[in-house]
């Protein structure tokens, strides 16, 4: 069993001109490969329930460090992402991004973004995105 360090993984975002890695600045990444929707199909006289497969409903949450650095700093990068008019292209890599390393892709939509402030603390943000369609998984080359 390999095990691997959170350090290195990489989540990249396509910001409307280029795919941009935050990776630097993410604290904490849920929500993949996600959850998928169960229809109940329970029929009448049935002992216990049954469900049936239905759609893939994924948010992936991201914690991060709030930033402006020009091209790659996370409220420069999801600015850009909250004006785009149709779902973006986004990456993660639990170990990486090197040869062979799994990688999770898909599109999203930028459903929310959220600067945190408190008195004692660096600042930090929150990102929702809501995934469309599937998620895919394969391999960086």
């Amino acid at each position: 069993m390999a095990l691997f360090n959170s350090t290195s993984s990489v989540f990249q975002i396509n910001d409307g001109s280029s795919l941009r890695n935050i990776s630097p600045y993410i604290t904490s990444i849920d929500g993949l490969p996600g959850a998928k929707e169960l229809i109940d199909v329970t029929a009448l006289g049935a002992s216990g329930r049954a469900f049936s497969p239905g759609l893939e409903n994924i948010v992936i949450t991201l914690e991060l460090w709030w930033s402006d650095d020009a091209s790659v700093g996370p409220d420069t990068v999801f600015r850009l992402v909250r004006a785009l008019a149709a779902a973006t292209a986004w990456d993660y890599g639990p170990e990486g991004s090197g040869s062979g390393a799994q990688k999770y892709s898909g599109t999203c939509w930028l459903r929310n973004f959220t600067i945190q402030t408190r008195v004692g603390n660096k600042l930090t943000a929150r990102v929702e995105l809501q995934v469309e369609g599937v998620v895919t998984l394969g391999t960086y080359t």
